[in-house]
């Protein structure tokens, strides 16, 4: 596990970048939607996306393949001229992927990966080798958001690509957990609903800085299951968690859970902060009311607070920030520096 983290050198306007499918083939199933992430890649960012061949593979192809799924991250990283992959989306399989990783290969390539929910795995691997990564930023998912590219994805999106550091963040002014149908044939031209967001809420006082930790809540409970891929506990001492939960609506009971096996496991006290992003309450086949979405989150988050308060009383948290699987979104820096103030109600990534 590594003692040092170094933030992957930036891209700049007119770089080469690489589109990568490490978990799922669904993009090969929905490619007017990729074709629209790729053309936000050249339109609004000014990069020159170059796909590999797992992108356009089906996702029955890609599940009996995990070594060519790991081939195509290591041919993207040791490409000289590409400044920055991005996933295409998630799934629920790369866990099968990690051992066919070489982390040599990772550490001598530095490049800013950006992926989210199953490219949790990924991007704890290369928390592991000491490479900084980007939670977000994720093609199908947050580029190519039907209607529009949120400016507040683009803002942030942008200072992950571009800069060395995103800096202090922001609540969005709105956000949509809207269900989208990717097989329609006017999908560019839906129009999510967005509402209005109350802000974040702060649990605890105490002022926190560490690096950042976590990800998707489910991708960590299969890392806790298979026990191969985890830090050293004592390597996590002051850190800060990372927090969501995917499409697949995890009941509060299940968040519960989860965080109780870290906090059994003396995982869940190590962290001084934790960072929990907004959930999605809205599935096609889970249409719940609005004060039943309501509920929804405040349940998750009442489960969140019963084992900080358990196994982590000292923890700051913060709830219901824009990262994971609502729209928009910062990419969050895996591995990268964060701070946190109760006093001002700031997050900064320094």
């Amino acid at each position: 596990m590594a003692d040092e983290f170094t933030i992957p050198p930036a891209a700049s306007p007119g770089d080469r970048v690489a589109v990568v499918a490490p978990s799922s083939g669904a993009a090969a199933h929905h490619r007017d939607v990729l074709t629209l992430g790729l053309d936000r890649l050249g339109d609004v960012f000014d990069l020159e996306p170059v796909v590999y061949p797992t992108a356009r593979q089906s996702d029955r192809y890609l599940r009996d393949r995990p070594r060519t799924r790991a081939a195509d991250v290591h041919a993207a990283f040791r490409d000289p001229d590409i400044s920055a992959v991005f996933a295409t989306i998630g799934g629920d399989d790369q866990l099968r992927v990690l051992k066919h990783l070489d982390p040599d290969v990772l550490r001598a390539n530095p490049t800013r990966f950006f992926g989210m929910s199953d490219n949790t795995n990924l991007a704890l691997s290369l928390w592991n080798q000491g490479l900084v990564s980007f939670y977000g930023g994720q093609i199908l998912n947050q580029i190519a958001t039907p209607g529009f590219l949120p400016k507040y994805t683009e803002r942030y999106l942008r200072r992950a690509l571009f800069e060395e550091s995103i800096g202090e963040i922001e609540p969005a002014e709105q956000w949509t957990d809207d269900v989208v149908d990717w097989g329609a044939e006017d999908y560019a031209d839906q129009e999510p609903e967005y509402e209005a967001n109350d802000g974040w809420r702060w649990h605890g006082d105490r002022p926190v800085e560490g690096r950042l930790w976590g990800g998707c809540l489910a991708i960590l409970r299969w890392q806790l299951a298979a026990n191969r891929y985890l830090p050293d506990a004592a390597a996590l001492d002051g850190e800060i968690l990372a927090l969501e939960t995917s499409e697949q609506l995890p009941s509060a009971d299940r968040v519960r859970w989860t965080l109780q096996a870290m906090g059994e496991r003396g995982l869940l006290e190590r962290f001084d902060g934790v960072l929990v992003g907004r959930p999605q309450s809205r599935h096609r086949f889970d249409d719940r009311s609005d004060d039943g979405r309501t509920e929804y989150r405040r349940d998750q988050r009442d489960a969140v607070r019963s084992m900080l308060d358990r196994y982590n009383p000292a923890a700051t948290a913060v709830f219901d920030l824009d990262f994971g699987h609502t729209n928009p979104t910062v990419p969050v820096p895996i591995g990268g520096q964060v701070e946190m103030d109760p006093a001002t109600e700031t997050i900064r990534f320094p």
